[in-house]
């Protein structure tokens, strides 16, 4: 098997998005093969987990596998040990690393240096399995992908960062709305405006919430402040504050329009108290792929 490490959703061709997505609907109920039989996948945390990690667990263990949890405090990456001496231990005892990092320079750095395959389970640039599971959440609720809008309200973070590539490729509209300072970066822009110019999807910057979510297909938020950024908390409340997923949001998209959030979400900030409970959230189903779209990710990785 040749290496290859998962770091960004463009490690993906855009043709193999798409059949990732249809290939995690129709193998959801299993059989599944055996790829990581008498194989060991190592998670190597910096960032506490709830969905990350068991998704990724359960996904090792119904592929035969067998998955080593590394805790923040075991594992001190850059600081206890280097980057490069991690990657190098950890490829004589493991045959894959699932990594989840405050940097993505470290995860860079873990692929440089690693034997074995290295997947991103979040950074602070991208996080891949993310937006790759929020496509099979979108296309089974809308069963199809070409043509539909996203609206993201608000941050320009990471996950904004990987759904906005996803989505530029297969042909999904991307409109986010954020304040200016907190909105995509150039660098991403300039990848997935590629991505547009051959699948025909249209890529909106915005600074208002109701033009983005006008006639939108799925409205999508994300937590104002991220893991790493509590020192910013207040600042990011007062700046995000017109930015709040409520029902007087949600009334200018489609009236089948359906609410995405990746979880943990701050109930009262990015949305309001009680909207992920009603009928039009699919946020649950959309934690629940995250172990079905890593499940044939690593069935890739490993056939």
């Amino acid at each position: 098997m040749s290496k290859r490490d998962i770091l960004s959703v463009a490690d993906f061709p855009a043709d193999e998005v798409e059949q990732l997505v249809k290939t995690t609907v129709r193998t959801k109920k299993g059989p599944w093969p055996q790829v990581l039989a008498g194989k060991s996948i190592t998670l190597l945390f910096e960032k506490p987990s709830l969905r990350t990690r068991l998704s990724f667990e359960l996904a090792v263990h119904q592929l035969g596998g067998y998955a080593i949890y590394m805790s923040p405090d075991e594992v001190g990456l850059g600081k206890r040990e280097s980057v490069p001496d991690v990657a190098h231990v950890l490829s004589r005892y493991v045959h894959g690393i699932v990594a989840r990092t405050f940097l993505h320079k470290s995860l860079e750095a873990l692929a440089a240096y690693s034997t074995v395959p290295v997947i991103n389970a979040l950074s602070d640039y991208e996080h891949p399995c993310q937006a790759l599971s929020d496509l099979v959440t979108i296309f089974e609720k809308r069963g199809k992908l070409k043509g539909l809008t996203v609206a993201f309200i608000g941050d320009g973070n990471n996950v904004a960062n990987s759904l906005l590539l996803a989505c530029s490729m297969v042909g999904i509209n991307f409109l986010i709305a954020s304040p200016e300072e907190y909105s995509l970066k150039d660098n991403v822009l300039k990848v997935a405006n590629k991505y547009a110019e051959k699948s025909g999807s249209q890529i909106m910057l915005l600074e208002e919430a109701a033009m983005a979510a006008k006639d939108a297909d799925v409205v999508y938020t994300d937590v104002w402040t991220s893991m790493g950024q509590e020192a910013e908390h207040e600042q990011r409340c007062i700046a995000f504050a017109k930015y709040q997923v409520d029902d007087k949001l949600m009334s200018y998209a489609k009236k089948d329009a359906i609410l995405m959030h990746p979880l943990p979400a701050h109930h009262g900030e990015e949305v309001d108290v009680g909207i992920i409970d009603r009928y039009r959230s699919v946020i649950f189903d959309q934690a629940e792929n995250r172990l079905h779209l890593q499940r044939t990710l690593l069935s890739e990785l490993y056939k």
